[in-house]
């Protein structure tokens, strides 16, 4: 079988993290090499970018800003971690990839980008390359929030720009992800988010038994 490119979607407090790193041990201990990683910060240039886009103000960057920073982070992530990863034949398993930029950017500030140029910036940097599967994990965004914020202060945690956000900005990024499900059933499954760590783990292997065929 190829190396698989999975990419975890979703809203603040969706458990992306948690369910990446879970997918990428039980893929593992089926004997596949997996590179487990993340935008933005899955590389030494961007971790240095994660700290400008998800800490300090909301205000301190507009969408337009994000979208370009965010870009920038996908390109290096791409030229020197997931490309390579994936020609060594291991699967790469990214906590967030390019449908946060539309759900964030695009959906999250009302659509005042033009699509055509969020398009024409994916096939700049990207081309046509895109994940095998998304797992779009769906969480009412007060849930997500509380979590989010519950985890903050747990772990003294520093990343809460986006948290900062009114409701609106977070309801329109949840309709977005469920609108990019739907423009990509091919790509994309929409998990429900709002069970037990362990519970959206068992649905998540069985949606790889489904789609791939790997019993997890």
């Amino acid at each position: 079988m190829k190396p698989m490119f999975i990419t975890f979607e979703g809203g603040e407090g969706s458990g992306k993290s948690v369910q990446a790193k879970l997918l990428s041990e039980a893929l593992q201990k089926k004997g596949i090499s997996v590179v487990q990683t993340k935008e933005p910060g899955g590389t030494e240039v961007g971790t240095e970018l994660r700290k400008i886009l998800v800490q300090g103000s909301k205000d301190k960057l507009d969408y337009i800003s994000e979208m370009l920073l965010y870009y920038a982070d996908r390109r290096i992530h791409l030229t020197s971690k997931i490309w390579p990863a994936l020609k060594e034949n291991k699967w790469v398993i990214s906590d967030r990839y390019a449908d946060s930029t539309v759900a964030y950017q695009y959906y999250g500030y009302d659509c005042r980008i033009e699509k055509q140029l969020l398009e024409k910036m994916y096939k700049i940097v990207v081309g046509d390359f895109k994940p095998d599967l998304t797992i779009i994990l769906d969480i009412a965004p007060e849930k997500g929030l509380g979590r989010s914020f519950k985890k903050a202060e747990t772990m003294n945690e520093k990343e809460l720009r986006f948290e900062q956000m009114d409701m609106t900005f977070h309801q329109n990024i949840r309709n977005g992800f469920l609108q990019i499900a739907e423009e990509n059933p091919e790509r994309c499954v929409v998990v429900d988010a709002e069970g037990s760590v362990q519970e959206i783990h068992e649905k998540i292997k069985q949606l790889l038994a489904e789609k791939i065929g790997i019993e997890l």
